[in-house]
């Protein structure tokens, strides 16, 4: 890509012997900005910190799923996200960090789909796979519409990336489309369904703008985010189940698209990841 991609990483207290790999992906702001694991619940790498495991988090990709375009963009440059994670970046990592070559990968939103699709296009890399409310579905009108949105939101324009709608790029690009190879990965799958929940508050810790105003449209912006990820969580598990593919699926009775609620799924999701990273949950 011509590009330096800078790389948060933590290391467990012992690294006498190797260790397995998490990589833990931001959303659409890709780590660039204060929406990211680190800003918002930094209490995650405490707990990540006890599992005896190295963490890889990339910083960079703004909107860009992640994934091979097809063409250069004008705001977002060349994006070549898909060979940098499965080609270029795992042996580095292994040879840098001395690991033990098994890997797990946990998503938020944006990078629900990419984590499904690499895991797709390198068989054998990841071993475990957590989405945590994402929208994994590209091909279908509700999908399509909500990837080119994201896209979008940074000044991109998501022709570029797979094409014009209808274009097989997207259909090839679909996890759920997919789903049968991603057979023989420990996964665990969740969103909440957009209606208010208990980090809904008034100024409270995970409050995108003040007051009751704000908070009236973090409400309608968050909680419409969400409703579309639990729709498309909802369909990926029906799919899961129809395939007979075991997935441990958390769909809690409420939630907004919040840190909070994130932060409570990757807690969740954790003795997924450990039995695919080979460790006690």
């Amino acid at each position: 890509m011509g590009k330096t991609v800078h790389l948060d990483v933590l290391r467990p207290a012992d690294t006498s012997r190797p260790r397995p790999t998490l990589y833990l992906f931001n959303g659409t702001n890709a780590g660039l900005d204060v929406k990211a694991w680190k800003t918002q619940v930094p209490e995650v790498f405490d707990f990540l910190g006890s599992k005896d495991i190295n963490v890889v988090v990339p910083v960079g990709g703004l909107a860009s799923y992640y994934t091979d375009w097809r063409a250069p963009d004008p705001v977002l440059g060349v994006n070549k996200w898909k060979t940098f994670f499965t080609e270029e970046l795992p042996p580095l990592i292994d040879a840098a960090l001395n690991t033990n070559g098994v890997n797990a990968i946990a998503a938020v939103s944006m990078s629900a789909t990419p984590a499904l699709n690499l895991a797709i296009a390198k068989p054998g890399l990841f071993r475990a796979a957590a989405t945590y409310s994402g929208c994994v579905q590209t091909s279908d009108p509700v999908g399509q519409s909500f990837a080119r949105i994201v896209v979008a939101s940074e000044g991109g324009d998501a022709t570029n990336m797979y094409g014009p709608p209808g274009d097989p790029l997207w259909a090839e690009n679909d996890p759920y489309l997919h789903a049968e190879q991603l057979r023989g990965l420990e996964l665990f799958i969740s969103s909440g369904n957009g209606l208010p929940g208990q980090y809904d508050v008034v100024d409270g810790r995970f409050a995108e703008d003040p007051g009751v105003a704000g908070f009236v449209v973090d409400e309608v912006y968050n909680g419409t985010i969400e409703a579309a990820t639990g729709y498309c969580t909802r369909n990926l598990a029906a799919r899961l189940a129809e395939l007979g593919i075991p997935a441990t699926v958390d769909l809690p009775p409420n939630g907004t698209h919040s840190w909070g609620v994130f932060r409570d799924e990757l807690y969740k999701s954790w003795p997924v990841l450990a039995k695919g990273l080979g460790l006690p949950a």
